[in-house]
């Protein structure tokens, strides 16, 4: 290795989230020699192995000295070599397959090997934020033909693992999202898997919402979970609820996800790509697919939902998966909590049949987990939801779910509540006409959720309550003042609720 080109490697304690970043001083010989720029791509390479980062060029040698190569925790856990290992830096040749995207700008339709490759050097770190968001954006702005999503589905659940179960049923739930607090999944898991059904149920984080449902079981329990950990869990009790990026389950979505969430970009052919790669890769056999559509909700018109219902099935029916797609009321929030810990409560709740839990949402829940209980051949079409309601009723979803947290990990201390409080009040006496879902979701993410685990909405009134002047109507509960001062900012200005 030629000592004019090689640096040795230091730890930054800095987590970049996905991305691989590289730190070098601006008087270190290798940056004045190969002429490398900031935000530029390298090459960091040792007997053979090696990684591509993003160039960052400091000037405290604090930081990095001009003869070290600070690495992002992404970036050192990723190469593998202990600190001080010396390493070579060279300029990395451009990912071909930007070509494609290139030509997907343009507006061209791509084939199934120009998803293949762009999905196999995004996995590889070939690819900065910048080139991910054009790639995103390209998609989102010229669109995906049918055949396009079918390849990219494809591509994406080839990126990672794929799990297989052994068994001719493995069920699955989804909702495209768009609805505050519409939690489902973590009542639906527990009764189908005490029903028998296999339902392992694997999770991306949020893009655009206040909360995923890994974000959510994350309160309770570990959702981080390994496939072989995963796979035990899946046997013992027919179900769990982790998040798919630790099994390495289409692993090109989750670092997808990390520009989708900034840019809260969610296009329509992005987002079956995103969904049924992940249950392609999960093994999963039959989905029921949750639609929600409402004028504030992310799909607003009939007319949109029974086209995307025709591309899930399409795209299903070609990967070998077979889909129920469920048009459901996405006119209000479901259940009362927006955030993680708030919608968990909400949950175990339903699942402890208290008298106060949220009925919109049990009530979801049973619907949904009767749909799935059909798919068995033994069970005849209309009785589904008598079965659900009987195995939420009798405490056995709630024994299931119980077990499941206790296999996956139980917190020995829940998340609280965030300290800092702030109540909505009516504006008048009346009715509740209407509530805004994207201001909800918004003022949630505002207040600090999903990353603060405690911040959120809490909602008091639902559509058709009445009303008087100052009662409260939601709570916003938020842990950081920044986060707190922007939310309630933002409803003074923005008012999720109509009253008349």
């Amino acid at each position: 290795m030629d000592k004019r080109d090689r640096l040795r490697i230091k730890k930054i304690g800095i987590d970049t989230y996905r991305e691989n970043v590289a730190y070098m001083h601006r008087d270190c010989c290798v940056y004045r020699a190969a002429g490398f720029q900031a935000l530029s791509k390298i090459k960091i390479s040792r007997d053979g192995n090696g990684i591509l980062a993003v160039l960052n060029v400091v000037l405290d040698e604090r930081i990095c000295a001009p003869g070290e190569l600070g690495l992002s925790e992404p970036a050192f856990s990723q190469l593998g070599l202990k600190e001080g290992t010396e390493v070579k830096i060279d300029h990395p040749e451009p990912p071909q397959s930007m070509d494609a995207v290139r030509r997907k700008i343009a507006g061209d339709t791509l084939k199934e090997e120009d998803f293949y490759a762009i999905t196999k050097d995004i996995v590889e770190h070939r690819y900065s934020k910048m080139e991910l968001s054009a790639f995103l954006v390209a998609c989102a702005e010229t669109g995906l033909e049918r055949d396009e999503v079918l390849s990219y589905t494809k591509a994406m659940a080839d990126s990672g693992q794929r799990l297989h179960w052994g068994r001719d049923m493995v069920v699955d739930k989804h909702c495209i999202g768009g609805i505050p607090g519409n939690r489902t999944s973590m009542i639906i898991v527990p009764i189908v898997a005490a029903f028998g059904l296999l339902i392992p149920k694997t999770s991306s984080r949020a893009i655009t919402s206040p909360a995923g449902t890994a974000d959510t079981m994350e309160v309770l329990s570990e959702v981080n979970l390994e496939p072989k950990r995963l796979r035990e869990i899946v046997k013992m009790e027919n179900g769990c609820l982790a998040w798919g990026g630790t099994s390495h389950l289409a692993p090109v979505d989750d670092l997808l996800i990390t520009v989708e969430r900034p840019l809260s970009l969610d296009a329509p052919g992005q987002m079956i790509a995103s969904i049924l790669s992940k249950k392609l890769a999960a093994g999963s056999t039959h989905l029921l697919l949750d639609i929600p559509v409402g004028p504030t909700a992310k799909i607003r018109h009939r007319h949109q939902a029974l086209r995307l219902r025709k591309l899930f099935e399409y795209v299903g029916d070609r990967i070998g998966i077979q889909i129920e797609v469920l048009i459901t009321d996405g006119s209000q929030p479901i259940g009362r909590g927006v955030g993680p810990v708030l919608e968990a409560r909400d949950v175990m709740k339903v699942l402890e049949n208290a008298p106060d839990a949220p009925e919109d949402l049990r009530e979801k829940a049973i619907e949904l987990s009767g749909r799935i209980i059909e798919f068995h051949p033994d069970v005849r079409g209309g009785t589904g939801s008598k079965i659900a309601r009987e195995i939420l009723d009798s405490g056995k979803a709630l024994k299931k779910m119980n077990s499941i947290i206790a296999l996956q990990g139980k917190r020995k201390e829940k998340p609280r509540l965030g300290h800092l409080k702030y109540d909505y009040l009516s504006p008048r006496d009346g009715k509740v006409l209407e509530i805004n879902n994207w201001i909800i979701s918004r003022t949630a993410r505002l207040a600090g959720a999903p990353l603060d685990k405690g911040a959120g909405v809490d909602l008091f009134k639902k559509v058709g309550d009445k009303v008087k002047k100052g009662d409260v109507l939601f709570r916003i509960y938020s842990e950081f003042e920044s986060d707190f001062q922007f939310a309630k900012n933002y409803v003074k200005k923005n008012p999720a609720y109509l009253v008349g």
